[in-house]
């Protein structure tokens, strides 16, 4: 199998030029592609120099926006996505690679408690893991770890599904898991990064609560709105047999709660029907790719 690496790079100068070395000297992937996402240091000179083939974009469109470019541009049969500060080590791929080739096809490697940037991080990671474990009924160790070797084909099916920000990890994997297709996960250790995170608390965080109801939304919408649309009808129940038994009558408050409930289940299976004719046109362009 052909192996082209993928490494999504934005102002990554202090740390792409050891990590490429370190690839080039494991003499294991056909290609090396950093896809330079806007820098404004010399993060594309040193990627080239260090001997990678190097795809700038002309202004930052986002992390997503580089892992697309690159999927597109490579050219070996398997893709190994990782970042380009430092923190994940290339001795890892061969072990990647190894259970890949066991016949899934797609395989993470999964950090540890150790391997989160802050506790805030750790703590949001796993409460990802445990919503998208309870969704797609299948244990999921690390939902945003971006360091996984994909089949290309395979990912490539995904690719319209997939945001420019920085939640590809986890749409990728959510997207393979209701494909059918198998996923695996080998435990890996991470070095502290170098340089500065571009991820900021304040301003991502919203982006992060919204990425628990793009999972939800993306694979199976009934198994988020049903609960809510549960919760809603109970309450309004529980409130009508007290206002009945206290008063004999059924009230307004009552009445709001049942329409809810009944509005967020409709809601939810709508969402349902959409997200399933969104794989099913997937699918539809996969077949014909090959054809």
């Amino acid at each position: 199998m052909q192996v082209s690496v993928v490494i999504p790079a934005k102002n990554e100068a202090a740390a792409i030029g050891d990590l490429l070395t370190r690839l080039v000297a494991l003499k294991i992937a056909d290609e090396i592609i950093v896809v330079d996402d806007g820098s404004t240091d010399d993060t594309a000179a040193v990627a080239t120099r260090a001997g990678a083939r190097v795809i700038s974009h002309h202004y930052s469109k986002g992390n997503g926006a580089a892992i697309k470019t690159g999927a597109r541009a490579a050219v070996g049969e398997v893709i190994v996505f990782m970042d380009g500060d430092g923190q994940h080590n290339p001795n890892d791929i061969a072990r990647l690679l190894d259970r890949l080739g066991e016949g899934f096809d797609m395989v993470v490697g999964a950090r540890n408690a150790g391997g989160q940037a802050s506790t805030g991080r750790h703590l949001a990671n796993t409460l990802y893991n445990h919503l998208a474990s309870w969704m797609s009924e299948q244990h999921i160790a690390d939902l945003t770890s971006g360091f996984r070797v994909v089949r290309a084909e395979k990912f490539r099916e995904f690719l319209p599904l997939l945001p420019n920000g920085f939640s590809y990890p986890t749409t990728s994997t959510m997207a393979f898991f209701r494909a059918g297709h198998t996923v695996a996960y080998v435990p890996i250790t991470v070095a502290k990064r170098i340089g500065k995170s571009h991820i900021r608390p304040l301003r991502d965080g919203l982006r992060f609560l919204l990425i628990i109801f793009r999972i939800a939304t993306l694979y199976s919408p009934l198994k988020l709105f049903t609960p809510i649309a549960v919760f809603f009808m109970g309450g309004g129940l529980l409130y009508y047999l007290y206002t009945y038994s206290l008063y004999g009558r059924f009230t307004n408050m009552s009445a709001l709660l049942l329409t809810t409930a009944v509005i967020i289940f409709l809601i939810g299976l709508v969402s349902e029907q959409i997200t399933q004719l969104i794989y099913i046109e997937l699918d539809g362009r996969g077949q014909d790719r090959k054809q």
